[in-house]
């Protein structure tokens, strides 16, 4: 029995699907996951999907980004889990946001729970390492459309000033693919509040206002403090970067 394990090691995780491909018959697939996982040589992640443990480590052989981008063959991982696999996490959470036309329910394997995002048509897709995941100026755009259902305003501010630096161009190619007046706005101001960091053109900007629409809006729902900045037509803090300072002045008054 153990004459597939090698094979399936070197894929790291497996559908029943493939399993079948490579033993031939339904009945053997369902055999060789019988026993395998008696052995302690597989485990189930979800329904239909397994991953491969390593007989020294007794560990899984792949990270939850390898197993989150594995999980169907057009899962790719975005937002902040994004951010996590290029080094730019400000925290690491035990959380993976997966990006998929499949519908799948949330689900929970090894410490982390695996989120399902919608895959949004053309989002831009690149290959790090064994990883299926969002390039990193689709993965600052997301995240600063979705910050009030995923990280929040100050941790992706935090993530960002990770960042060495952004194409401009390519974040307007993924503002184009929204086409979402509002995110030109948000985007606007992210970027005009971090042009230390960034150094984005006057014709960015241009293009973030041109795209903006005509509604004033307010860049949280929940928010005190807020100025009107009539560029974006966003009412927003007068300080972005100000949102993570103060947590910052914060606690070197405590010390």
């Amino acid at each position: 029995m153990m004459k597939h394990y090698e094979k399936l090691l070197a894929k790291g995780s497996f559908s029943r699907e493939q399993l079948i491909e490579i033993v031939g018959t339904a009945t053997a697939a369902n055999q060789v996951i019988y026993e395998y996982q008696k052995k302690g040589l597989i485990e189930k992640v979800k329904r239909d999907f397994y991953v491969v443990i390593s007989m020294e480590t007794k560990q899984p052989v792949l990270s939850r980004y390898q197993i989150g981008s594995n999980l169907f063959p057009d899962a790719c991982i975005t937002h902040h889990s994004a951010f996590e696999v290029f080094g730019y996490g400000s925290q690491v959470f035990y959380e993976c946001y997966v990006a998929t036309d499949k519908r799948f329910h949330d689900f929970e394997y090894d410490g982390v729970l695996y989120r399902h995002i919608e895959r949004k048509p053309n989002m831009e897709v690149v290959q790090q390492g064994k990883i299926r995941v969002t390039s990193m100026e689709q993965t600052v755009v997301d995240s600063i459309r979705d910050f009030e259902k995923i990280a929040g305003i100050e941790e992706v501010i935090r993530c960002m000033m990770l960042v060495p630096g952004l194409n401009e161009q390519k974040v307007l190619e993924c503002l184009a693919r929204n086409n979402n007046g509002f995110l030109y706005q948000k985007c606007g101001y992210f970027f005009e509040e971090m042009q230390e960091e960034f150094h984005f053109s006057a014709k960015f900007f241009e293009t973030c206002e041109n795209g903006s629409s005509d509604a004033k809006r307010y860049l949280m729902k929940e928010s005190q403090d807020n100025v009107f900045h009539k560029r974006w037509k966003l009412y927003a803090p007068v300080s972005l970067k100000g949102l993570i300072d103060k947590g910052v002045d914060a606690y070197d008054a405590m010390g």
